[in-house]
C-alpha cells in the first residue's frame, strides 16, 4: 500500500471568514495555477501562483464549501482539497 504523499500546499484558517491563505510547503512552481470552485462546480477564482504564499480576500465569496485545484502548466491537477467559508 502506498503512503499518502505530503501536501504541496497548506491553507488556513479553515473554516475561513474574511480571507484564506494558501502556502506552499515545498515544490513551489510559479507556472502552477490555483483554481477555486464553488460547490456547484463553477470556477469562481483563478490565479497563477506568483509567490509561495497567497492571501485571498473572501469578500465576494458566499458561505459554503469550496474546492481548490492546483494545476501544472499542462492543466493536470497536481493537488486538490476543500475549504469552508463561513460568514
Amino acid at each position: 500500500m502506498e503512503e499518502a504523499s505530503a501536501k504541496l500546499i497548506k491553507f488556513y484558517p479553515n473554516p475561513a471568514t474574511s480571507d484564506i491563505t494558501f502556502e506552499y510547503q515545498y515544490g513551489y512552481d510559479k507556472s502552477y495555477t490555483l483554481q477555486l470552485y464553488n460547490f456547484l462546480g463553477k470556477k469562481v477564482y483563478e490565479l497563477t501562483t506568483t509567490s509561495p504564499k497567497i492571501s485571498l480576500s473572501l469578500t465576494n465569496f458566499f458561505r459554503g464549501i469550496y474546492v481548490y485545484q492546483l494545476r501544472d502548466k499542462r492543466g493536470k491537477i497536481v493537488e486538490s482539497g476543500k475549504f469552508q467559508v463561513v460568514k
